[in-house]
Formats: structure tokens, sequence, C-alpha cells
């Protein structure tokens, strides 16, 4: 298993690891199924060993919200784990997806004989918290072409490949999902790529976003 640095699994020792793979059994998603659905009850957390998730959350009037993407190592289903209530977003494979299940009785012992683990926990829900807050001022204090360039290089940052010509970022999503998880429209968002492709920075292709100027991209994400 490779895991994400910063993840919950890479922040784990050896030994630690070796005693939550115990604690779980694996299972397997293909692309486009649902890990977790948003308002079910909530039993289990699950740990992703491969591939890729979209965190969506649907509002009352049925439209989606991207709230996040997540790779290997990222710990699901801490914040239900804690408090209880129904799952409070949607999780899909963005590709074949391998993940750890862990019930919330076998996860809180293993917290309980691993008390160093509880503390990253706490961290994993506080960035959250974190990146939520970032989001709302993000929102608030910058246009949309400045939103989606900060979104675009923290995807190349995190899932971007290295090709010949700049950086390739493969995630199927769509303009929707790029849409909502800056908040803007898809006719916005649209125009902003339109905009980034005439200055020469980046190319796109059906779900598929090569950055051909990383460092432009960059400085206007600033």
């Amino acid at each position: 298993m490779s895991a994400e640095p910063g993840s919950f699994i890479a922040r784990l020792k050896p030994e630690e690891v070796a005693d939550l793979m115990r604690c779980g059994r694996r299972r397997r998603w293909r692309r486009g199924s649902v890990l977790l659905n948003q308002g079910e009850s909530s039993r289990w957390v699950a740990v992703l060993l491969s591939g890729i998730v979209k965190v969506s959350s649907l509002t009352d009037e049925g439209k989606e919200i991207v709230l996040d993407i997540r790779g290997p190592g990222a710990l699901i289903g801490e914040l239900e784990a804690a408090d209880g209530k129904p799952r409070p977003a949607t999780v899909i494979a963005l590709g074949s997806v391998e993940a750890l299940v862990i019930s919330h009785q076998d996860f809180a012992a293993f917290l309980s004989s691993h008390c160093g683990v509880v503390w990253l926990v706490v961290d994993s829900l506080c960035e959250r918290l974190r990146n939520a807050e970032r989001k709302r001022i993000d929102f608030g204090c910058h246009n949309i072409a400045r939103r989606l360039a900060m979104q675009l290089v923290e995807l190349a940052e995190q899932y971007g490949q290295p090709v010949e010509r700049g950086v390739h970022i493969t995630l199927p999503l769509t303009q929707d999902d790029l849409a909502s998880w800056i908040g803007a429209s898809r006719e916005a968002v649209s125009k902003a790529l339109r905009s980034l492709r005439l200055k020469g920075w980046i190319e796109t292709g059906r779900r598929s976003v090569l950055i051909l100027d990383l460092p432009a991209l960059h400085n206007r994400a600033l």
C-alpha cells in the first residue's frame, strides 16, 4: 500500500498499521460505486488502501456539492464514528478502490489500545474543519478564476502525473464537479477554463486537464 504523505495511515507507526489491518476486512469497489451514502446509519469507518474517492453532499434542492477528493491512506467516516449520527456526505469511487472496513466497535477498541492514534483522528477532524473554513474565505474573497486556479494547482500537486509537456490530471471530474467544488456555475468554470487555455497554461480533454505551465497557474492562484 502506498499512502499519500500526511494521510492517516502515513502518520501511523508500522506496528500501529499492522494492528489496524487486523481490525477490519478488505473490500473493493468498482468505479462509480458508492462507498458511503449521505443520511444512512453509520456502523463502520474505512481506510483507503488504493484508489481515489469523491466526497459530496446533496442540498435540499437536490444539487450535488463536491466537498473533497481523498486518496490512499485517508480515513473515512471518522466524524460519524465520533458522534454516532447519520453519514453527512456520499463517497463515490472515482476508479477501482480498495479499503479496509472496520466496525465502530473494533475501531474504538483499536483507539483504546493505541492512545496516541486518538490525536491523529482529532487532527483529521480539525483538518477537515480548517479546509471548510478556508473554502468559505476563498468563496468570499476570491473571484472564480483564482479559485479555479487554486483548485487545479492543488489537484496537480496531489494527483498530477508528470509528463513530457507538464502535469496531467486524470481524475474523472466533470466541469460540474469543479464548479460545485469552488462554488461557481458550470458556465463560469467553462469560461475560466477557456481563458486558461488561451493563455497557454492548460489543455483540457474529456475529464482530464494537462497543466502546461504550473508556475504561471500557481502565481494566478496567489
